[in-house]
């Protein structure tokens, strides 16, 4: 979808382990910013990229500061960039980091660990209908009431300071029918909370219209998402930046002046292949959508 070209300036928004950093690199780029919120995984990727040189630029940072970080670095414009936006499979496996129920660890869940607010705040400080609306508005969680009413209960008694104990309360809140067949009970309370702490869907829009505004005439904008939240935001900015005119059709000539600002190149999402899925099941819930500015 990039179609990276020897010579060109390319953003990894979202750098992790640096798996999508390698590839616009190996496949000639002139420069590469990549940009984490997680200084431990930009120095793992460091490494593995080591010999790219200077070609490589990383920033501790938000992607949604992508305008002041290419302006401090003298860019004007680049040729593409990427974005795989949620948690990195760096951080899943980083078992210390709280993102995962498959770990016990201590709630944390920041991307960025200079960052104030953390998983053990929301759990044991946010009152119950915040919890609640945090768990359905995030996590789509059916039964986001009774577990915010079950963990407001447990914390009563004693504090919630582990993923652990976190999940074994959201597995007696979800009834055991409800259970079967759905995928881990605690995956979509823990994808909320993260998403919550982070401020993942408060930055989205905004920071897509950002990249678009800095992309050169043929850039390409590359997102990947892994859920209906990200992938609706995102849906609809490229609809909005692919829209023209916007005038009521009664209007005889057009007022508003605007003009479509790039061309969707997935009129439906790229959905990982099956030899793919055998490869890395991480990705079944992946879905990529680009667009070339005009």
């Amino acid at each position: 979808m990039l179609g990276v070209h020897e010579g060109g300036i390319y953003v990894d928004g979202t750098m992790g382990g640096g798996g999508h950093s390698y590839e616009i690199l190996n496949r000639g780029a002139s420069r590469l910013i990549g940009i984490d919120r997680d200084r431990e995984a930009l120095s793992a990727s460091k490494k593995r990229l080591e010999g790219f040189g200077e070609r490589l630029t990383q920033v501790h940072g938000n992607f949604s500061e992508v305008k002041r970080i290419l302006r401090e670095l003298d860019i004007l414009r680049i040729d593409g960039a990427v974005l795989d936006l949620g948690v990195s499979s760096y951080q899943l496996d980083n078992a210390g980091r709280g993102f995962s129920y498959m770990h016990d660890a201590p709630l944390d869940m920041r991307m960025d660990r200079e960052d104030t607010l953390t998983a053990y705040d929301v759990v044991n400080e946010y009152p119950a209908e915040a919890l609640r609306r945090v768990f359905y508005e995030y996590g789509e969680e059916k039964w986001s009431g009774r577990i915010a009413e079950l963990i407001v209960r447990a914390r009563d008694k004693k504090k919630i300071k582990t993923t652990g104990e976190l999940t074994e309360i959201i597995k007696a809140a979800v009834p055991a029918g409800a259970r079967a067949g759905g995928g881990h009970p605690a995956k979509r309370v823990f994808q909320a909370v993260r998403i919550e702490v982070n401020g993942e869907l408060r930055i989205l829009r905004d920071a897509l219209k950002d990249f678009i505004d800095v992309l050169a005439p043929g850039g390409v904008l590359a997102v990947i998402t892994f859920h209906s939240l990200e992938d609706r935001i995102v849906k609809q900015t490229f609809r909005d930046a692919a829209q023209g005119c916007v005038c009521p059709k009664s209007f005889p000539v057009c007022v508003c002046g605007k003009t479509p600002e790039v061309e969707i190149l997935t009129k439906k999402p790229v959905l990982p292949s099956e030899a793919e899925l055998d490869e890395n099941s991480r990705s079944k819930s992946a879905k990529l959508r680009a667009v070339r500015k005009l």
